[in-house]
């Protein structure tokens, strides 16, 4: 793990997926289980606390960007002002609305320390594609492979429909615009609905398609 002082109350460090996995995590533990996050969150937070000094305390904004190889995590100290009250936030984290915020006032145990990890109303973004056969999803299923995207796989009316959601917080607009790109070029978009799907479609993969595709076609 590579572990960057940026300041005083800014700290970045990025893990590579390989030694995710060599800790005893799986990517899709990290994405989708949120005890196994968790656990690795306070995991490397032990290892920079010791490689660069950086203690827990106070209320916490991490940053978390999702790369080919691994991840990002910028984690900032908040700032007090006189009263004891309003937060200073960093422009960059406030701007992209990809932090997370805990109103703990001291150092906190692990479990309680939840709030750190919770984002009310986090905005999704979904989209519907439709193809002829399910081993259409490979090439985009070995491009997509490390890209954590919420998918699923129908069969409605002689067709298949591959159903995908992003949120803000794991992907930029930018990163949404690209993977979306990736899959049309193999797909088309269809303007069916997941929840038309759901309730008239025969479920494939229900979660992970692309995960499960890769699985059992690749």
């Amino acid at each position: 793990m590579e572990i960057e002082r940026i300041n005083d109350n800014t700290v970045k460090f990025y893990i590579s997926y390989l030694d995710v996995e060599e800790r005893g995590f799986s990517r899709d533990e990290i994405w989708f289980n949120r005890d196994k996050s968790e656990e690795l969150f306070w995991e490397m937070m032990d290892e920079v606390n010791e490689e660069a000094d950086f203690v827990m305390e106070g209320p916490l904004w991490i940053q978390v960007q999702a790369m080919d190889k691994g991840l990002e995590v910028t984690v900032t100290r908040a700032q007090l002002t006189k009263d004891g009250q309003k937060l200073d936030l960093p422009d960059d984290i406030e701007e992209r609305r990809k932090m997370f915020a805990s109103e703990d006032a001291v150092t906190p145990e692990f479990d309680e320390f939840e709030p750190v990890f919770d984002e009310p109303d986090i905005k999704k973004l979904e989209y519907t594609f439709v193809f002829s056969e399910v081993e259409e999803l490979l090439p985009i299923a070995r491009r997509l492979m490390y890209v954590p995207i919420e998918s699923a796989v129908y069969h409605f009316e002689n067709k298949y429909y591959l159903y995908t959601s992003f949120d803000e917080i794991l992907h930029s607009e930018e990163d949404i615009k690209n993977n979306v790109s990736i899959i049309t070029e193999y797909l088309r978009i269809s303007p069916v609905t997941v929840h038309r799907l759901e309730e008239y479609g025969k479920p494939i993969f229900k979660e992970d398609a692309l995960s499960n595709v890769l699985h059992y076609f690749g």
